[in-house]
């Protein structure tokens, strides 16, 4: 069978290694990169860290307004779909690339399938929010990473082709454990358990200067060490509304460049907490058992949270300080996303929906 995978942006990367891995010793896999994350970090570095070959077309489409990013995706896949004709195209989670390229196959009736499927924050306000409900409504086959996201879907009234398999990220990182050595935190002379990891990179955070210095007048006021890698829309932020230097002024708080994708991972790894607004890092501090804070006020990974993993604050000083300083383990056996057969259970899916 012909299979196309779409990717566009780092966590669609991951989720793309394993289910490579997996498909290609039986079918013919190929890869369309969109170029949504286009420059190297956030691209090409994910594809040799993970052992990913080198996409098989690149539309190097670039950032953008969203509707004009998803506009020329939509015109790119199209024009590859009808000249290659896959007898299935799979997409991941809920970026631009998802939905554009859910659209192009759905319009050309090819078969979709939807890895990371069901997951709702019902909050609108995010752009990741409407493709994935679009998404999940005209795939064929849906990907659950949970028994939850499952009744999500049920409860919209999608229940053909929706089944259970867990969740590919997490079989990712599994399989990554080993490369993870606490030797990796040498560079930022931190040790395991004794440091507080930071992402923020969300739009309505970053975005926004109140939230924002809610943000960071908690990162002033933590204990202990703050490593904190900063996405380069962030810091231009920062710079423009005065408070980079706050941060940069304090010896705890270490402003670190993006991180490759094995070094960020091993820092999750062996944090106190994590302290992010991410929806993928909450999901792999959960896979790593490390505590989690989400600076927002909803997430899909709702297991997360009601298995004492995650807690949601919003970008209230007081609040994120407080969650930090009392973050502790959840549910030591909680595992609601599967393990390592994640990618096998998909196979046989498809397999058995192509014939």
């Amino acid at each position: 069978m012909h299979i196309l995978s779409v990717v566009g942006a780092r966590p669609q990367f991951v989720k793309l290694a394993p289910v490579h891995r997996e498909l290609s010793p039986y079918h013919q896999h190929q890869i369309l990169h969109t170029g949504q994350h286009y420059d190297y970090e956030m691209s090409q570095a994910f594809f040799e860290d993970l052992g990913i070959p080198d996409p098989d077309v690149n539309l190097e489409i670039g950032s953008g307004l969203h509707g004009a990013m998803t506009g020329r995706m939509l015109t790119g896949i199209e024009e590859r779909l009808m000249v290659d004709r896959p007898d299935m195209v799979l997409v991941y989670g809920d970026t631009n690339s998802t939905l554009a390229a859910a659209l192009a196959a759905a319009k050309l009736h090819i078969p979709i399938a939807h890895v990371e499927a069901g997951l709702r924050s019902y909050n609108r306000n995010m752009p990741e929010e409407i493709n994935r409900v679009l998404t999940d409504h005209v795939s064929d086959l849906l990907f659950c990473p949970s028994q939850h996201s499952s009744d999500i879907l049920s409860g919209e009234g999608v229940r053909e082709g929706v089944h259970v398999t867990g969740d590919v990220m997490v079989q990712a990182l599994l399989e990554l454990e080993p490369r993870l050595g606490k030797e990796r935190l040498q560079r930022f002379d931190v040790s395991r358990g004794e440091y507080v990891l930071v992402t923020a990179h969300r739009q309505e955070n970053v975005d926004d200067p109140i939230r924002l210095r809610g943000i960071v007048d908690a990162l002033s006021s933590l204990d202990g060490t703050v490593v904190f890698p900063v996405h380069p829309r962030t810091r231009a932020m920062l710079e423009r509304i005065g408070m980079l230097d706050r941060l940069e002024g304090r010896a705890d708080v270490r402003l670190v460049k993006p991180l490759d994708f094995i070094t960020f991972t091993a820092l999750e790894r062996y944090a106190r907490v994590v302290l992010t607004d991410s929806g993928g890092v909450q999901k792999e501090a959960y896979t790593f058992q490390v505590p989690c804070v989400t600076m927002r006020n909803e997430t899909e990974w709702t297991e997360t949270v009601d298995e004492g993993w995650n807690v949601l604050v919003g970008t209230d000083t007081d609040a994120i300080v407080a969650a930090v300083s009392n973050a502790s383990p959840g549910r030591t056996e909680a595992r609601s996303y599967g393990g390592l057969d994640v990618t096998g259970i998909m196979r046989r899916i498809i397999e058995s929906r192509l014939g």
